[in-house]
């Protein structure tokens, strides 16, 4: 009988552990389900209103260190939601603080600037804006690489935030960082005290549009996920004459492309087959008629890699390469080449590994899992990642927000057709539902951090 009873009794224990787990579990998953309708309830009360912030952005951009205007409009957002806000940082950067007991504390980025490119998209809301340029040139400016979507986001996070304020606790910082497309902004507001003024995060997080995956979707990298970005320019000179006499000359067209031909001996022969490296020369600018060898060429490079090793041996095997031709060619000490790498280079981002993986499982669970991609890394340049490299460490993340008409990516998969890429003229995100998958992902990837 004891025996019986004991039985009886484990049996009910186990039952008993077996419905206490699975109500957990029910309750964890409502839980979910219960801020992901909070958040779609909230994302179509405000959405009208996000659409209508889009289309104003995206009709008045502004370029890199201009962003006067777009910088005051995105302040006035933040003040509006009660945010303390401060401006000119690093020039037309603005960070806003919203405090909310004690916490951790998240950093949300958005860029501000636009490109000088002629929008061809047709849209009612395109660009027609022309200004002049630090050059002194007239160029048309277009939002072509989705900083007006960046914002609009930017904007409709801060809003849910606020109002979901009982949900989380710490200290919120929304900064608008100018100049990203320059390299420079990033740089600027770090310089102007951002981690020294500013409560200092334990996280930050942002993401870029991509113009290759489809609305509604995300795509996340851990690691590395987008490359340091250096140009460089190279002045070959030589000594000029008329072209019918060539042995009178040192002839720096045939000098110049020599030096296109080795500088690709570069990433095939000196950088290891596992590391990623790029160099591209992208222009090449020489002599003025049919018959008159030039005294100078100038060619421009840029260069892509991920390890700040291979960065600089690519860097010094470019000098020791144009100089060594130069040599090879007989051209005087005093005519060597001249080579200037930009004092403004993008940093490679590299997403904090677990941070990464946290932000990705809570993005799907909102939007779903088949809706999170795991996208391979790219060799585009983005200076989000220098936030991560001011000591002591800070994990940084940045996702990727698909943004193209979910048609038009089947029809190009399909086809081979490429779609528009980011910086063409003909490139605009679909507006509905970039904005609230958008908004949905970065509201859900700071509650994770900030829930209490």
């Amino acid at each position: 009988m004891k025996r019986v009873l004991h039985n009886v009794l484990c049996i009910w224990a186990c039952s008993l552990l077996v419905f206490t787990l699975a109500a957990q579990a029910q309750n964890a998953h409502s839980d979910e389900g219960g801020i992901s309708s909070k958040l779609v309830n909230l994302i179509n009360q405000h959405y009208d209103y996000l659409e209508r912030l889009y289309k104003y952005l995206h009709t008045h951009p502004e370029l890199s260190f201009h962003e006067l205007n777009t910088s005051k409009r995105i302040a006035t957002e933040l003040k509006n939601l009660g945010f303390e806000v401060t401006t000119h940082v690093g020039g037309n950067g603005i960070v806003g603080v919203f405090k909310n007991g004690q916490g951790p504390t998240v950093l949300v980025r958005t860029d501000l600037d636009a490109l000088p490119v002629k929008e061809q998209t047709g849209l009612p809301y395109a660009s027609q804006v022309r200004v002049k340029d630090d050059q002194g040139n007239e160029v048309n400016v277009m939002h072509a690489c989705g900083h007006d979507m960046h914002m609009t986001v930017f904007v409709g996070t801060a809003t849910l935030l606020t109002q979901l304020k009982k949900e989380w606790h710490g200290t919120l910082v929304m900064i608008g960082q100018p100049a990203e497309e320059k390299g420079g902004g990033a740089k600027a507001m770090i310089a102007d005290g951002l981690f020294e003024r500013f409560p200092r995060p334990d996280y930050a997080l942002a993401l870029h549009v991509n113009a290759s995956m489809p609305a509604g979707t995300v795509g996340y990298r851990e690691g590395y996920a987008l490359a340091n970005v250096d140009a460089v320019d190279i002045l070959i000179r030589g000594a000029g004459g008329h072209g019918a006499y060539p042995q009178a000359t040192k002839d720096p067209i045939v000098l110049a492309a020599e030096t296109v031909m080795a500088l690709q001996t570069i990433v095939s022969r000196e950088i290891p087959p596992i590391e990623p490296a790029v160099v591209t020369v992208g222009s090449i600018h020489g002599g003025t008629k049919h018959n008159i060898i030039p005294d100078e060429v100038k060619l421009q490079l840029t260069l892509r890699s991920y390890s700040d090793k291979v960065r600089n041996h690519t860097i010094e095997a470019i000098r020791r390469i144009t100089k060594g031709l130069a040599i090879a060619a007989g051209v005087p000490e005093d005519r060597m080449p001249i080579v200037t790498v930009g004092d403004e280079y993008t940093p490679a981002t590299y997403n904090d590994p677990e941070l990464t993986r946290r932000v990705a499982k809570v993005i799907g669970q909102v939007l779903g899992e088949k809706n999170v991609i795991r996208t391979e890394p790219v060799m585009g340049g983005e200076d989000f990642g220098r936030y991560g490299r001011v000591e002591p460490k800070i994990p940084i993340c940045i996702f990727w927000l698909g943004a193209v008409d979910p048609q038009k990516v089947a029809e190009s998969r399909k086809t081979g057709k490429p779609l528009p890429s980011l910086h063409s003229s003909l490139f605009a995100p679909l507006p509905e539902p970039t904005i609230k998958t958008g908004v949905k992902a970065m509201t859900a990837a700071v509650l994770e951090l900030m829930s209490k």
